[in-house]
């Protein structure tokens, strides 16, 4: 019985106590949630002026037809090879993470190139074509995707180049008839583009320009024949690869709204 007594009255004395030592603890420190960080959130949206330069390469095939464009001989081809500098000029407009645009860009361009040449008139090898880009021209628009104050792009459109024409002697290249043209074609390329300071931006960028076939006429200088008369005409099929550095200098880049982030 003193037994059953004891172990009652031990659970009655935990009972009272276990409250009091609860009450006895410190209570949870409160911890204020970090206030939110500012964070500025790039804008591609504006016009932008610039620069550009590089390297550029244009395969072209001749073919001798007659007058008319029949097929005669294949005469073969050669890579007009050199740089070009220049500039554009765009309007940008962003919505979301995509990046829509519009470009215009000119650059003066040094793409020379030859080939001996296969015509027999003259003896297979006494006659070289040359070729030459002195300028060229894109008209495009732009769709990409901006990771804050990174743009990848596609871009195409239209495509512009001045082309000139020569048919030399191989051995003393004395120009004996000359062409030149204005061609239109299309074009295709892609960029990488990157805001390093607010307004500014620097890019990388290649292009495609698929610039057709054309039958071209070349006319005497004066040497082989009446200054001004049809010496031959030749099929040209012509394309050109483009690889550029780009400057920018944007209207508002880099300063869009400043969002809130934990």
């Amino acid at each position: 019985m003193k037994k059953l007594l004891f172990a009652t009255a031990t659970v009655l004395a935990l009972g009272l106590v276990a409250p009091a030592s609860a009450a006895d603890l410190a209570a949870r420190p409160y911890t204020k949630a970090p206030p939110p960080m500012a964070v500025a959130y790039y804008d591609w949206s504006g016009f932008y002026i610039g620069a550009n330069g590089g390297w550029g390469s244009s395969r072209k095939c001749w073919d001798l037809v007659t007058a008319a464009g029949s097929f005669l001989l294949a005469e073969g081809c050669h890579d007009a090879t050199g740089g070009f500098a220049g500039g554009q000029i765009g309007y940008r407009w962003q919505a979301g993470a995509w990046v829509f645009g519009l470009e215009a860009q000119g650059d003066w361009a040094d793409f020379t190139g030859s080939q001996v040449s296969a015509n027999p008139i003259l003896g297979v090898g006494a006659i070289t074509n040359r070729s030459k880009i002195d300028s060229f021209g894109l008209f495009t628009g732009q769709i990409g995707y901006a990771w804050n104050n990174t743009l990848f792009y596609f871009k195409g459109g239209a495509a512009e180049t001045h082309d000139r024409y020569q048919d030399l002697s191989t051995l003393g290249l004395i120009t004996g008839a000359t062409a030149t043209e204005t061609r239109w074609g299309g074009s295709a390329g892609v960029g990488l583009e990157w805001g390093f300071a607010p307004g500014w931006s620097v890019g990388v960028e290649y292009d495609h320009l698929f610039m057709g076939t054309r039958n071209i006429g070349l006319f005497s200088t004066g040497v082989i024949s009446p200054l001004g008369s049809l010496v031959a005409t030749d099929r040209i099929r012509q394309d050109v690869d483009l690889i550029s550095l780009r400057l920018n200098w944007h209207w508002g880049l880099g300063k869009g709204p400043v969002v809130a982030r934990y």
